[in-house]
C-alpha cells in the first residue's frame, strides 16, 4: 500500500461519519497533523517510514468509531431561545406604528416590513457562516469601515437629525452602520494580539475622528465604549485594565472640558434644559417636562384612545410613546424582554471557550446594552435626549440592521460552541 493511501483512507473513513460539512476539513487537518507527530515519534524509534505511518494510524483507533464520536461533538447547535427572542422583538417593533396611525400609511408599513425582513435574513444568514473564518480578515473589515465613514463624511446626500448620511431610498446609511464592521475588525486585532500600542492608538484615532466628523457624538461614544470593553477583556490583567481605565477617564475629562467650552448657544440651551428643565420650561426643558408628565399619566394599561403629541414617538423616544399608549405594565415587559436578550448573551459567553468568540460576544453585549440603557435612561430623565435608538423597536434601518448583525454573529458563535478538539478523543 502506498504511503499516502494509508493515511488518506483512514481520514476518509473518519470524515465520512461527520455530517457537518464545515467540520470535515477542520477534523481532517487536525487528524493529519496528529498522525504526522505520532509517525515522527516512531521514525525516531527506528521504524521505516511506511511502518511508522501504519503504526501511527493504528494508534488512532477505529476510524468508524472515532468518526462517530467526532460527529456527535461537531453537531451545529441553534440557540432557539435567542431566535425566539429575536423574532418576538422584531414583531414588537411594529407596535409603535399602531397608535400613531402609521400602519395605515403604506410608506411606513412597507419600509418597516423591509427593515424587519432584512434584519431577520441577516441574522439567520450570519448564523450559518462560521464566525471563525472572520478572524483572519480584521484588516479587511477595518478598511471597509473606514470606506463607509469616508463616504458618509465627504459624500453625504442626506441629513438625519443633524447627522451626515447617504440615502438610498428607502434605506438611510448612517455612521452607525460602520460600528459592527469595526466590531469584527477589533475582535480580530485583539485576538491575534499583534498590535503595538502606537498602532492601536493610530487605528482607533483615525476611526474616532471620522465617526466624530460624521456628526454623531452618540455613535462616537458607543463605538469608543465597545473598543474600550473589548480591549480590557482581551488584556485580562487587572493592573493593565486599571491603567487603561485611568487613561480613558483622563481623556474623557479633557474631551468633556473641550466640548463644554466649544458648545454653541443652541447646544448649551439643550444641556441646561436637561439639567434644570423647570427653569427652561418654555424652551429646551419643555420636552423633559412633557415626557415626565406622559410617563406619570400612562397608568398600568396606557391611553390607547388618546392622540398625544410625542416628539420622535416612533424613533428615539419610542419607549415614551409605548409607555404612554400601552402602559407601565407593557413597558416593564419590554424591559424584561430586552434584558432577556442581554442575559442570553451573558449565558452564551459562559458556554463558549473560544477567545475570538468571547471577544465577539463581549463587544456585541456592549453595543446592545449601551443602546438600551441610554435610550430608556432618556425616558427616565437620567440622560440628555440625543439620537440613540432602542434596538429593534425604533423605526429605521439602523436600529434593526445593527442589532441583527450582532445577534447573527452571536448565534454563529453559539452554533459552534461544542466543536471539540480531536486530541480529546485520542
Amino acid at each position: 500500500m502506498e504511503l499516502n493511501d494509508v493515511r488518506g483512507t483512514f481520514l476518509k473513513q473518519v470524515t465520512d461519519q461527520i455530517k457537518a460539512k464545515e467540520a470535515k476539513k477542520a477534523v481532517s487537518v487536525e487528524l493529519n497533523h496528529h498522525i504526522k507527530e505520532v509517525k515522527n515519534t516512531w521514525i525516531k524509534k527506528g521504524l521505516p517510514e511506511l511502518d511508522a505511518e501504519k503504526k501511527a494510524v493504528e494508534q488512532m483507533g477505529s476510524p468508524i468509531k472515532l468518526g462517530q464520536q467526532l460527529n456527535k461533538l461537531h453537531q451545529p447547535r441553534v440557540d432557539w431561545m435567542m431566535v425566539s427572542l429575536l423574532i418576538t422583538v422584531l414583531c414588537v417593533g411594529f407596535l409603535p406604528l399602531v397608535p400613531l396611525g402609521y400602519v395605515d400609511e403604506k410608506h411606513f408599513l412597507l419600509s418597516k416590513m423591509i427593515f424587519v425582513v432584512l434584519g431577520g435574513v441577516t441574522a439567520l444568514g450570519l448564523m450559518l457562516i462560521d464566525y471563525r473564518k472572520l478572524m483572519k480578515h480584521g484588516w479587511l473589515f477595518y478598511y471597509i469601515g473606514m470606506i463607509i465613514l469616508f463616504g458618509i463624511c465627504f459624500f453625504p446626500n442626506s441629513m438625519v437629525g443633524g447627522i451626515l448620511a447617504i440615502r438610498v431610498s428607502p434605506l438611510t446609511i448612517e455612521s452607525m452602520l460602520a460600528v459592527p464592521i469595526f466590531w469584527l475588525a477589533w475582535a480580530s486585532f485583539f485576538h491575534c494580539n499583534k498590535l503595538k500600542i502606537w498602532q492601536f492608538a493610530a487605528l482607533f484615532s483615525m476611526s474616532f475622528i471620522l465617526f466624530f466628523e460624521a456628526g454623531s457624538i452618540t455613535t462616537t461614544a458607543i463605538y469608543s465604549s465597545m473598543v474600550y470593553v473589548m480591549l480590557c477583556w482581551s488584556i485580562g490583567s487587572r493592573k493593565n485594565v486599571l491603567k487603561i481605565t485611568f487613561i480613558s477617564i483622563c481623556i474623557a475629562i479633557i474631551a468633556g472640558f473641550i466640548f463644554w467650552f466649544s458648545l454653541n448657544t443652541d447646544q448649551l440651551e439643550r444641556l441646561l434644559g436637561f439639567l434644570n428643565p423647570e427653569d427652561h420650561s418654555s424652551t429646551a426643558g419643555y420636552t423633559y417636562l412633557h415626557i415626565k408628565e406622559l410617563i406619570s399619566i400612562a397608568g398600568w394599561f396606557g391611553n390607547t384612545g388618546n392622540n398625544e403629541f410625542i416628539p420622535g414617538a416612533h424613533t428615539d423616544l419610542v419607549f415614551v410613546s409605548l409607555t404612554y399608549y400601552f402602559g407601565w405594565l407593557f413597558a416593564f415587559g419590554l424591559i424584561i424582554m430586552l434584558s432577556f436578550i442581554f442575559a442570553r448573551m451573558f449565558f452564551i459567553i459562559k458556554k463558549v471557550h473560544d477567545h475570538f468568540g468571547n471577544l465577539l460576544i463581549i463587544g456585541g453585549m456592549t453595543l446592545f446594552v449601551v443602546q438600551v440603557s441610554y435610550n430608556i435612561g432618556m425616558t427616565l430623565g437620567l440622560f440628555p435626549i440625543i439620537a440613540v435608538s432602542l434596538p429593534f423597536i425604533s423605526y429605521g434601518f439602523m436600529p434593526v440592521m445593527l442589532n441583527s448583525i450582532i445577534i447573527g454573529v452571536i448565534l454563529s458563535v453559539y452554533r459552534r460552541k461544542d466543536f471539540s478538539s480531536v486530541n480529546s478523543l485520542i
